[in-house]
């Protein structure tokens, strides 16, 4: 059976962090907006089953990791008992709790909320199929498309095996595996790896790249690498995996290395995070005229348009970098767009952030980018071994990094691994966004004893000799 629902304004389709700030952002604008999704509330994969059920898990696998090490301060814990089934309340707490609160924000800004699965009949309606079997209709004005994106499936490794799992199920936490094999060396596999070995498991991780974070500035990834290889069992990089199979009690995965030579290995579980890919089939584009490109984005202008004038796009639907802050922001253009006011997304940095412990985060240029665009540049390094603070809290394996223009002195790229190196990033990149100089930064005045006068003395090391580092002339 199928009704009309609502004639709306503006229809937003998904409601994670693309969709719903969007939908807020034009209900705050004064629009009439209709908000579909197939959850309970607003929140999207970042919320329900990503960014926040993994960073509760981080914030555990820190604290473990601490009560290990307070031994060098004299405190003497002993082992830590893992509770998981209290571990997987917190973690549902959180969930619910800023899911939850998601949901009252909607109503209080009178969205119009809309459970189900949407897909467009034409380029003015949308079908949504409920729970219950049976659909209705939205007629629209405007839609912005916000579907997000999933894991990445790879055909060879899915051999329907429980024990292989992907990130959604990784963060259900089923059992603490004694052996856990990751496959892909990038962020995700490293921020669950990370949770799994603080909880006891032997992990592996296996990269067919030649280094982990095979996009990350190489001076900071060889920091995380370095601690990694203390809390991980094997890092294997230029290695593929060639094929998987059941085994009693396992996993037995067939691997082949630089050498060219095949050799196997057993786990008890395997994860396999080797990206994302958008939502954009099954949601009717045909029916819309609107093609998604050879990785499965939807192509956008600088509004976020679509080819289609009053469609619009946003998050990881609209393309590169599939980040929830990006597709945040994108989300409020396509809204003020909407809503007649003038605006782009444009922005000169956004940052990027792996929550390992130590942290890596990044904005802007980095120290490759510049040499692969011949840019003539200055690389400035402070190492935290050299900051007081870093050091009174025993995390001095750190550096901060900057990539300075060497022409006009300002500030291009920023780089920290660290401790909290995702809370330190926003000074980088509002030095960036604001055309700020190296001196800028260096005339700051910064808090002692901080982490942040790191960004500080990196400042005063591009144009001579930082306070807490001396380098021979």
């Amino acid at each position: 059976m199928t009704d009309t629902l609502v004639t709306t304004q503006v229809l937003v389709l998904g409601g994670g962090p693309g969709g719903y700030p969007a939908a807020f952002k034009a209900a705050d604008l004064g629009l009439d907006v209709t908000l579909v999704d197939m959850e309970k509330n607003p929140g999207g994969v970042c919320l329900y089953r990503g960014c926040i059920p993994s960073k509760a898990l981080l914030h555990a696998a820190k604290v473990l990791n601490e009560a290990r090490e307070a031994a060098e301060l004299g405190i003497i814990f002993g082992e830590p008992t893992i509770d998981l089934d209290q571990l997987r309340r917190f973690k549902d707490k959180v969930v619910g709790q800023l899911t939850g609160g998601v949901g009252m924000l909607s109503r209080q800004r009178k969205v119009r909320f809309v459970q189900g699965r949407g897909q467009f009949v034409d380029a003015h309606t949308l079908a949504v199929t409920h729970a219950d079997g049976n659909t209705s209709q939205v007629q629209f004005e405007y839609a912005i498309i916000a579907t997000g994106s999933r894991p990445t499936v790879i055909p060879a490794f899915d051999i329907g095996s429980e024990r292989i799992m992907d990130s959604t199920s990784a963060l259900a936490l089923p059992e603490i595996p004694e052996t856990l094999l990751v496959v892909g060396g990038g962020y995700i596999g490293l921020e669950l790896g990370s949770v799994y070995a603080a909880l006891g498991s032997k992990v592996t991780v296996v990269e067919m790249l030649p280094r982990i974070l095979a996009t990350g500035d190489e001076d900071l990834v060889q920091v995380l690498a370095k601690a990694l290889k203390e809390r991980f069992a094997t890092i294997m990089v230029s290695t593929a995996v060639l094929g998987m199979e059941e085994v009693e009690g396992g996993i037995r995965v067939r691997f082949r290395g630089l050498d060219g030579e095949p050799f196997e290995d057993t786990f008890t579980r395997v994860l396999v995070s080797v990206g994302r890919k958008p939502n954009s089939a099954g949601i009717g584009l045909e029916a819309l005229g609107i093609a998604a490109d050879g990785k499965g984005f939807i192509p956008v202008d600088a509004q976020r348009r679509t080819v289609v004038p009053h469609i619009f796009a946003v998050g990881d639907i609209a393309g590169e970098p599939m980040l929830a802050h990006k597709a945040t922001r994108e989300g409020h253009v396509a809204a003020e767009t909407i809503a007649g006011h003038p605006t782009a997304f444009d922005p000169m940095a956004i940052p990027a952030v792996v929550f390992t412990d130590p942290e890596v985060a990044w904005a802007g240029l980095t120290e490759m980018e510049a040499q692969a665009q011949k840019r003539p540049v200055r690389v400035a390094r402070f190492p935290w071994g050299a900051s007081g603070r870093a050091t009174t809290i025993g995390r001095s394996d750190g550096l901060t990094k900057l990539i300075i223009d060497s022409v006009n002195e300002r500030v291009l790229g920023v780089g920290i691994v660290g401790t909290n190196a995702g809370e330190l990033i926003s000074e980088g990149v509002l030095a960036i966004e604001m055309g700020a100089t190296a001196a800028d930064l260096e005339l700051t005045i910064h808090p002692h004893p901080t982490l942040s006068e790191t960004v500080m003395e990196s400042a005063e090391a591009v144009s001579g000799q930082s306070t807490h580092v001396y380098k021979r002339k």
